[in-house]
């Protein structure tokens, strides 16, 4: 994993987190991207222990997956601060404030199902595994949390 643009046992992340590597496919900044966030000025930022729980959603979730997916996997929302998970209406304790989720879809809905079920087969270490807004059997995007 390449992880020279930050230590990851710094103190709190500041800004973006562009440049940041969790994984070779996955950024920081992936993850605490919110056009609601932006919106509303909150500042969505991390600390070390987000910042190793998002490491290891990468390392042993979302990285196995994308490999054997093949195709490249989006991040809709990943970590959230307390004042942007108000702002979205997430759950109270919401895995996402601990950077322990991601809502994640592939570039065409009809793979998302695809990407839950790759879940499911290589029996990814997943703690809450979701279809989400699903329209026509098909869901908008796929909630995974460790």
């Amino acid at each position: 994993m390449n992880t020279n643009a930050k230590s990851f046992n710094s103190p709190p992340t500041r800004g973006s987190g562009e440049g940041v590597r969790l994984s070779p496919h996955f950024q920081l900044s992936e993850f605490t991207r919110s056009s609601t966030a932006r919106r509303l000025g909150i500042k969505n930022e991390v600390n070390s222990q987000q910042l190793a729980n998002l490491t290891n959603l990468c390392r042993y979730v979302l990285e196995p997956l994308r490999r054997r997916f093949g195709k490249p996997i989006y991040v809709n929302s990943g970590y959230r601060c307390q004042e942007l998970n108000r702002a979205v209406g997430g759950a109270v304790k919401s895995y996402h404030l601990y950077g322990r989720a991601a809502d994640i879809r592939a570039a065409k809905i009809e793979d998302n199902e695809t990407l839950f079920r790759l879940i499911k087969e290589l029996r990814l270490p997943v703690h809450e595994l979701l279809r989400e807004q699903v329209i026509k059997g098909i869901p908008t995007w796929v909630h995974v949390a460790i």
